[in-house]
């Protein structure tokens, strides 16, 4: 017979492990579960807490350490097993106090799972390094805990007047056995799409960071898995008399295009962790939130490639991208966009930080007429707000602004948004927020900000960016008509630029030089 442990024995079995690991302790012994007892949210905290034995004491009175917040959160990597007879395997220190709960478990006429408050009355029931101490702490006993167990028994065999019926099926092996069936082919179904989105990251988009997250999400399922059970999902494995191998239909085999092949396998690998978590509960709780977690990241994953595939799309013609602000322009703003427009130039930002809300308007309008002349996209830097006011096609923001949830609040969905991002870490999780565009910079110093010697990003964070991101992005930064080589060479195929363009006599001319070294 099969001896399962509850999800709060299991974490706190787990927790022991961490805390004897962080107390550089040989075993994971009764001390160290005490103090993982005491930690949990479960009935034998709730029974340590009526006594007034808190955690803090514990780990005073044994010289314990609780083990950082990062290996906490991640109890899951510990895998503990379901069964006693695994926990007994992996806890040798502890064989005592698993057989005592064991014991204890086994007094009620209903099947139960070893719970927690009953590791806690093998820790009472079993001598060892904690036995004087909690004897000293006086009001808690076998006999004070054992009155617990009697309370829930007495509440559990009351019987309730309904006046009503319920027709109960006990679970069988056939019911298992199916259970298991259905999550082999949901893995399965999950395992191979994955493969399928990955390759299209690999091999399309040549995309390493969307790809290493992508791995990740395969990683979990393979930790999920191990609280399932690997043995018992191939055991149940019945492909030649499953009814939907010959069931399709034609859309199974419609794939018009590569983005419709990874929209397809995108949907499937969500679907098959819903599978995956609904029927897993079934088995392991601990299985079920993981494959919860591996749903919602999927999600994220989901946005962030279509996304790029769609912006890659949309700024296919946008090598140069003018950022103009009237301050810095020989002859104004109005004749450097124009003249940069006729020359080539398909994005332009409104990069004015001195004029009034009114004046912004105003000027905001002229320019939306001379970009969607030329067929160019019409980006507001900073403001939201006048982005949809003037009809702009998105707006851009640094990382001192709005964030891009809330700003995509304001905006609406068809509209870009671009964010500035200064180091790696900060590109990374802008493609995950959801940004249609990065701002990747200072490469250079600039006259349009002022940035300290240790703040300029330089053509380290460019090639960065160029091998792992291929959303689309803008170098920018100082960039001119001598440094650009330096700057393609390094990785980019986009650039933003202000001065050198504004500044110049002739802003066409210019637009054209800086056009025709992207084409050498």
């Amino acid at each position: 017979m099969q001896h399962l442990l509850t999800a709060g024995a299991q974490r706190a079995l787990g927790l022991a492990e961490l805390i004897s690991r962080a107390s550089e302790a040989e075993a994971t012994d009764s001390r160290h579960l005490l103090a993982a007892l005491a930690h949990e949210e479960s009935r034998a905290a709730e029974i340590l807490q009526a006594h007034q034995i808190a955690q803090a004491k514990i780990l005073q009175e044994f010289e314990l350490t609780l083990p950082g917040t990062e290996a906490e959160s991640d109890l899951f990597a510990t895998q503990i097993p379901l069964e006693l007879s695994q926990a007994l395997q992996r806890f040798p220190a502890l064989r005592d106090v698993l057989n005592q709960a064991l014991e204890q478990a086994s007094q009620t006429s209903l099947p139960v799972e070893i719970g927690s408050e009953h590791l806690l009355w093998g820790i009472l029931k079993t001598e060892g390094p904690h036995t004087p101490w909690l004897l000293s702490q006086g009001a808690i006993s076998v006999d004070s805990v054992e009155a617990t167990f009697q309370s829930q028994n007495q509440h559990v065999a009351e019987p309730i007047d309904v006046d009503f019926a319920f027709r109960t099926v006990p679970a069988t092996i056939s019911d298992q056995t199916n259970t298991f069936r259905t999550l082999d082919a949901a893995a399965n179904r999950l395992r191979e799409g994955l493969r399928v989105v990955e390759d299209f990251l690999r091999f399309t988009l040549d995309d390493a960071h969307l790809t290493r997250l992508l791995k990740s999400t395969r990683h979990q399922l393979t930790e999920a898995l191990q609280f399932i059970g690997q043995e018992s999902l191939i055991a149940s494995r019945d492909t030649l008399h499953d009814v939907g191998t010959s069931i399709s239909s034609t859309s199974e085999f419609d794939r018009p295009s590569l983005e419709h092949l990874v929209k397809a396998n995108l949907k499937r690998v969500q679907e098959a962790a819903r599978t995956l978590e609904e029927f897993g509960k079934l088995i392991s709780v601990e299985a079920a939130a993981i494959f919860k977690q591996m749903r919602y990241a999927l999600y994220t994953l989901e946005k962030s490639i279509l996304t790029c595939v769609s912006s890659q799309h949309r700024l296919e013609d946008c090598q140069l991208y003018l950022l103009a602000s009237e301050n810095l322009c020989h002859h104004g703003s109005g004749p450097a966009i124009r003249e940069s427009l006729a020359a080539g130039v398909r994005i332009v930002q409104i990069r004015e930080k001195e004029l009034s809300d009114r004046r912004l308007l105003e000027h905001g309008r002229r320019v939306r007429e001379w970009t969607r002349e030329a067929g160019a996209i019409l980006i507001m830097n900073d403001r939201p707000d006048l982005a949809v006011a003037i009809d702009a096609d998105g707006v851009h923001v640094g990382q001192d602004e709005l964030p891009v949830r809330e700003v995509r609040q304001i905006v609406g969905s068809r509209r870009f948004i671009g964010v500035s991002t200064h180091n790696i870490e900060q590109a990374r999780q802008a493609v995950l927020d959801g940004a249609d565009y990065l701002g990747v910079g200072p490469t250079f110093t600039t006259a349009t900000k002022n940035f300290t010697e240790a703040e300029y990003a330089g053509l380290d964070f460019v090639k960065q960016v160029a091998a792992e991101i291929t959303l689309p992005w803008f170098a920018i930064g100082g960039i001119n008509a001598d440094n650009l080589s330096a700057v393609l060479e390094a990785g980019a195929t986009r650039v933003a630029v202000s001065s050198v363009i504004c500044n110049h006599e002739h802003p066409g001319e210019m637009t054209r030089d800086l056009l025709e070294q992207f084409a050498r």
